[in-house]
Order: structure tokens, then C-alpha cells, then sequence
């Protein structure tokens, strides 16, 4: 990225501004009082403000253009109140040229003006330049950065451009160089133009800068990989040997062996051992990590539980609404798309088992040395009354196989030190292979990863793992002497049956010295292990509930899109009215009457219109017909009426003819509030019947041939003779 440009600030020398002014006061205020010295002491306060603003170098900091920005404000505030000319308060500025260095023997351009017009433009123009400068040091990779400096290069572009349309008419006479119109001028549109370039940054940033292509992810995840594979691989050799020194040590019960001389007091490095025991925290420590464990276990375990419920509850719906719907059902099923989820879990349901192995093994290895543990706990008296004392032993202090055993072990104790830097080596190294995978992309347009990897790690880490060979082959030729140097050390050690028992004590105070560090190093890296992986099944849990979510929304949809689908489906047909049989009659077969149609009603009080009656066969008895009647003035009543009975329910048997042998015709039930035999809703295909009283004459019936009124299926539908 191009650097930017930023302004030197103009150099002044000293003034003091206290006097004057408040010679001036005192003059126009010799009255005193409060009010007088209320102004001196804003006089002072205004010299000292000077002072700070331009005394001194200032750092390229907001609080510095603060405190420059205030001074300014305040000489604009008293260029009215205070008659600054060389008659009345005569004060000399001098300022330096910023862009003139000057010569070997003389100094820089300066200008000294008793105009206070001429301070505030110089004010004004370090208030730009320190802005410029504070812009400039602005880191441009984040937004708050490109805020910054694109605000204060704004700010400096208008100082420079006020400068240049004030200066002028502030100063009467030709300025310096730095603060001329032509350079001020285009000072502002330089200062103009970086903000627009910080913004024309914001704006084309690329908002995937960091992200590469799949290939070089890939390559990566597999250097990653391999350079963890090599570190771990180191660190655990390193751990095996230290280890292995260790037993073989505490076997031998090395050193305290050497340094047991007396046979009566406690060997320094067993008083060593448990003064570390005690530091850290002894058996309490242990006990509290044990009680821990199964608690960070449960946590796991319900989070995991957790979030293979939330996939189990959505496939159960799902199998549901598929064996619902079913063909209608298509989208993909619940149980395929889990699979990966799935497996997933089991994997972290298989680390939490071997976990929870882990953390039995290192419970039983505790309890078996817990006892011996708690004795380093102890103080030094309780500790040795705990062990058992010896006769003193031969004065073998000064002997040369004791010197050589200290040596070696001296020398023992260094490669492990050596070790400890070796690892913090190994896991301090960190260089990333995404410049060289992209570079190999772009020439080759493939990554050779195992290639580019294997090379890069040998020139990475062949000198560190070239120094953990020599630590192990070192190791092993330290324990082949001091195994050899024992030998004849505890020949020429006197033995009895009371050094043997305090020997062996010793020997299991420094086994359980060493089995309490590992099994705290083992317990804190068993704690560890849960937190990392709640972390991981938290997020596993997150991408659980967001797919089990989505699914929901998905299911929500599809089940509206069949809802709104069936209720768009036609309905089942209608039962279509059956066709009307007649029963034959003497080998013919009679022709059917038509049957009465039904019209809507009249727009006007008149008889609706009746059907001409049926054609009967001629062959039919004269029992089975009747004469239509004649139309009179009145209305006889049907044969097979009395006088004061009711007429026939019209609701009973249907509106058409019916013969003998052959079954009538079946209403469908109606929709409540439906009556087709209401009278004014429907015209009947037949007049009505009323009831007259006796004595009452007969209605009037209408002026056309009657039509037969037809009878319930109990009786016939015509007149009997």
C-alpha cells in the first residue's frame, strides 16, 4: 500500500503572554476587585496553555491536537477583547519556515510579526500538519483505522484551505514559504485527496480477502496435520525418556542414596520433593481435580444427549408426516440427511468413553499411591519419624563413586532441563504455508502439498528435532554409568535389614513424588480436554438446532402447500338422480308420466302454471283412472278427503307418480335451513288443499283444469270409483 503524506509542524520560540496582559488589565481595570483578578488569572492560564501547545514536542496523539485546537479557540476568543498593535500590547511571534532545514551556517527561514493574526494562522497550520500526521500513522486494515484517518485528513484540508483565504488579510505583508496561499493551497487538496483515497479503500476492499481457494484449505488442514503429528511426536518421546529416568532413579533411590550418609535425617532431595508436593496444593489438589472430572464429563454428556434428542424428535416427525402423506411427502428424509450428524456424535460419544477410561486409570493409579503422597504432605519432624532410621552407614561422602554418581546425575538433571526448552521450542514455532501453497497454485495450477510440506517442516523443525535424538541418546548412556556406578556403590554401602527398610521407604517417597506430578500434569490436561470439547459439542449443538430449525421451517411450508392443495381437490360427485321405472302391465310397458316441473315464483298474484296431465294407457282398468274433474266455480274436495280433515304432509312421498311394484323415489337429505315444500319459495307442482270449516263456502280455485293431487304411498294417488 502507497504511504501517505503528512506535514511537519512550524517551530516557534517562546513568548509570554502573562505580562502584557495583565499590564493590560490592571490599566483598564484599576479599580481591582474580583473581577480584576478573575482576568490575571485567565491570563496565566492562557501563557500556560501556550506553553503546552507549542513548548514542547508533541506526540502524534488526539489529546495533542486537543490541547493545540484549545489554544487556537482561545486566541480567537481574545483577538477582539484585547487591542494586540505595537502601541498598545506588543507582542512579537516568531515562527520557523516547517519545509526550510536551513543552511550549515545559517539557520531557517523565520518571520516575526506583532500580529496576532499571524499566531493564529501558524496555530492553525501545526493544527492540519499534526492532523496529517495522526492520519498517517492510522492502521488502514480496519474500519476504525480508515475512520480515523479519513476524518482528520478532511480536518487538515480545511485548515489549510481557511489558512489560505485568511492569510493574507491577517498578516499585510508577504508571508513565509510554508503558510503562502500557492502551498497551503495545495497542501489542502493533497490532504482532500488522501481522504478520498481512504475512502476509495473502504470501498473496494475485498470483503473475502482472507479466504482461499478449497485447495490451499486443503493443503493447509494437511500441513497442519502433519506439523502436529511432528510436534506431538517429539514432545512425547521427550516425556517417555523423562519418565523412564525417573522409574529407573526411584529404583535405584537415586538421590537420595548418596546423599543418606547418616541414616537418621531426611535426604535433600526427599525434603525437596515435598516442599513441591506442598506448593502445589498436595493431595487437595488431586482430590479437587478428581471431584471435577466427573462433573465436566456430565456436562459433555448432556450437551451431546442434547443435541442427538433434537435429531431424533424431528426424524420422528418426519417419519410420521411420510407415513401420512406419503408419495405427497417429497423431500428428503430426515434419517439420510442426519447420517453425518450422527456419525459425528458417536465419534464424540466414543472420545468421552475413552475419556472416561482415561480418567479410571489415573483414579486407580492415585489411590495406590495416595497414602505415600499424603506423607510428603507432611512437615519435615513428621516426615522423618515416618521413615525409619539406619545405622549410620560408612563415611562414603568424599569416595570417588559417589562423586561420579553426582556427577552424572548433575548431568542428568541438565538434559532434562534441556528437554523443557526443546518443547516449548516445538510448540513456540508457527509459520504459515499460505503465501507458498497460493504461489504454487498460481505457477503450477496444483498443489503438491506432501512435497511443499515435507520440505518446508524438515527446514523448520530439523534442527529441533535433530536436538531431542541427541537429548535421548544422551539419556541413555547417563543411565547405562549410573546403573553402573550404583552397582559398585551399594557394594561398598553397608547392608542391614534396617537400611534396607528405610531404603525402600525413600525408594517410594520418590516414586510417589514422581506419580503425584504426572498424575497432576494428567488431571489439568484431563480438565482441559472437557473444556475444549464443550466447546466443540456446543458448536455441534448449534449446527444441530440450526438444521433441525431449518427442517421445521421446511416442514411448516410443505405441510400449508398439501393443506392448500387438498382443499383445492374437487369433491366427491353427487348422487345422480335415479330414472323412474314402471311396472309393466300385461306384457307392455307403460310409458311414464312426465313429471311435474318446478318453476320460480311469479312476479305477480297469479296461479302458477300446472303440467297437462299424464297419458294413460288405454289398456288400463277404469278402476285405475279417474276423470279429470271439471273446472267450476268451486273446488270439490278430493274423494278421499273428509270435511275437516287435515291435508296430506306434503312432505310425504314424492312429487311424481308412483306405480305398483316398483320403489319411489329417495330424497337426499337437505342442508339445514333448506325447505323445498315451503309455500312462497317454491312453486308447487300441484294447488294446495285447505281446510274449510262446515258452512264455510269452498275456496275459489283456479280457472284451469285441477291436476290430480297426488296421495302418500299407502293409498292410491287417483280417485277410487
Amino acid at each position: 500500500m502507497a504511504s501517505f503524506i503528512s506535514v511537519q509542524l512550524k517551530k516557534t520560540s517562546e513568548v509570554d503572554l502573562a505580562k502584557p496582559l495583565v499590564k493590560f488589565i490592571q490599566q483598564t481595570y484599576p479599580n481591582g476587585g474580583e473581577e480584576q483578578a478573575q482576568y490575571c488569572r485567565a491570563a496565566e492560564e492562557l501563557s500556560k496553555l501556550r506553553r503546552a501547545a507549542l513548548g514542547r514536542p508533541l506526540d502524534k496523539h488526539e489529546g495533542a491536537l486537543e490541547t493545540l485546537l484549545r489554544y487556537y479557540d482561545q486566541i480567537c476568543s481574545i483577538e477582539p477583547k484585547f487591542p494586540f498593535s505595537e502601541n498598545q500590547i506588543c507582542l512579537t511571534f516568531t515562527w520557523k519556515d516547517a519545509f526550510d532545514k536551513g543552511s550549515l551556517f545559517g539557520g531557517s527561514v523565520k518571520l516575526a510579526l506583532a500580529s496576532l493574526g499571524y499566531e493564529k494562522s501558524c496555530v492553525l497550520f501545526n493544527c492540519a500538519a499534526l492532523a496529517s500526521q495522526i492520519a498517517a500513522e492510522q492502521n488502514l486494515d480496519n474500519d476504525e483505522g480508515l475512520k480515523i484517518a479519513a476524518k482528520h485528513y478532511q480536518f487538515a484540508s480545511g485548515a489549510f484551505l481557511h489558512i489560505k483565504e485568511t492569510v493574507l488579510s491577517a498578516l499585510n505583508r508577504e508571508p513565509t514559504v510554508d503558510i503562502s496561499p500557492d502551498t497551503v493551497g495545495t497542501l489542502s487538496l493533497i490532504m482532500l485527496a488522501q481522504a478520498q483515497e481512504v475512502f476509495f479503500l473502504k470501498a473496494t476492499r475485498d470483503l473475502f480477502e482472507k479466504m482461499v481457494p478449497v485447495s490451499v484449505q486443503q493443503a493447509l488442514a494437511a500441513y497442519n496435520q502433519r506439523k502436529a503429528d511432528l510436534v506431538n511426536r517429539s514432545i512425547a518421546q521427550m516425556r517417555e525418556a523423562t519418565t523412564l529416568a525417573n522409574g529407573v532413579l526411584a529404583s535405584l533411590n537415586l538421590p537420595a542414596a548418596i546423599e543418606d550418609v547418616s541414616g537418621d535425617t531426611v535426604p535433600q532431595s526427599i525434603l525437596t520433593k515435598s516442599t513441591s508436593v506442598i506448593e502445589q496444593g498436595g493431595i487437595q489438589t488431586v482430590d479437587q481435580l478428581i471431584k471435577e472430572l466427573p462433573e465436566l464429563l456430565q456436562r459433555n454428556r448432556e450437551i451431546l444427549d442434547e443435541s442427538l434428542r433434537l435429531l431424533d424428535e424431528e426424524e420422528a416427525t418426519d417419519s410420521d408426516l411420510r407415513a401420512k402423506f406419503k408419495e405427497r411427502w417429497q423431500r428428503t428424509p430426515s434419517n439420510e440427511l442426519y447420517k453425518p450428524l450422527r456419525a459425528e456424535g458417536n465419534n464424540f460419544r466414543a472420545v468421552l468413553d475413552k475419556a472416561v477410561q482415561a480418567d479410571g486409570q489415573v483414579k486407580e493409579r492415585y489411590q495406590s499411591h495416595r497414602d505415600t503422597i499424603a506423607l510428603l504432605c507432611k512437615p519435615e519432624p513428621e516426615l522423618n519419624a515416618a521413615i525409619p532410621s539406619a545405622n549410620p552407614a560408612k563415611t562414603m561422602q568424599g569416595s570417588e563413586v559417589v562423586n561420579v554418581l553426582k556427577s552424572l546425575l548433575t548431568n542428568l538433571d541438565e538434559v532434562k532441563k534441556e528437554r523443557e526448552g526443546l518443547e516449548n521450542d516445538l510448540k513456540s514455532v508457527n509459520f504459515d504455508m499460505t503465501s507458498k501453497f497460493l504461489t504454487a497454485l498460481a505457477q503450477d495450477g496444483v498443489i503438491n502439498e506432501e512435497a511443499l510440506s515435507v520440505t518446508e517442516l524438515d527446514r523448520i523443525y530439523g534442527g529441533l528435532t535433530t536436538k531431542v535424538q541427541e537429548s535421548l541418546k544422551k539419556q541413555e548412556e547417563l543411565l547405562k554409568n549410573i546403573q553402573v556406578s550404583h552397582q559398585e556403590f551399594s557394594k561398598m554401602k553397608q547392608s542391614n535389614n534396617e537400611a534396607n527398610l528405610r531404603e525402600e521407604v525413600l525408594k517410594n517417597l520418590a516414586t510417589a513424588y514422581d506419580n503425584f506430578v504426572e498424575l497432576v500434569a494428567n488431571l489439568k490436561e484431563g480438565t482441559k480436554f472437557y473444556n475444549e470439547l464443550t466447546e466443540i459439542l456446543v458448536r455441534f449443538q448449534n449446527k444441530c438446532s440450526d438444521i433441525v430449525f431449518a427442517r421445521k421451517t421446511e416442514r411448516d411450508e410443505l405441510l400449508k402447500d398439501l393443506q392448500q392443495s387438498i382443499a383445492r381437490e374437487p369433491s366427491a360427485p353427487s348422487i345422480p338422480t335415479p330414472a323412474y321405472q314402471s311396472s309393466p302391465a300385461a306384457g307392455h310397458a307403460p310409458t311414464p308420466p312426465t313429471p311435474a316441473p318446478r318453476t320460480m315464483p311469479p312476479t305477480k298474484p297469479q296461479p302458477p302454471a300446472r303440467p297437462p296431465p299424464p297419458v294413460l294407457p288405454a289398456n288400463r282398468a277404469p278402476s285405475a283412472t279417474a276423470p279429470a274433474p271439471v273446472a267450476t266455480g268451486t273446488t270439490a274436495p278430493a274423494p278421499s278427503q273428509t270435511p275437516g280433515s287435515a291435508p296430506p304432509p306434503q312432505a310425504q312421498g314424492p312429487p311424481y307418480p308412483t306405480y305398483p311394484g316398483y320403489p319411489g323415489y329417495c330424497q337426499m337429505p337437505m342442508p339445514m335451513g333448506y325447505n323445498p315444500y315451503a309455500y312462497g319459495q317454491y312453486n308447487m307442482p300441484y294447488p294446495p288443499v285447505y281446510h274449510q270449516s262446515p258452512g264455510q263456502a269452498p275456496y275459489p280455485g283456479p280457472q284451469q283444469p285441477s291436476y290430480p293431487f297426488p296421495q302418500p304411498p299407502q293409498q292410491s294417488y287417483y280417485p277410487q270409483q
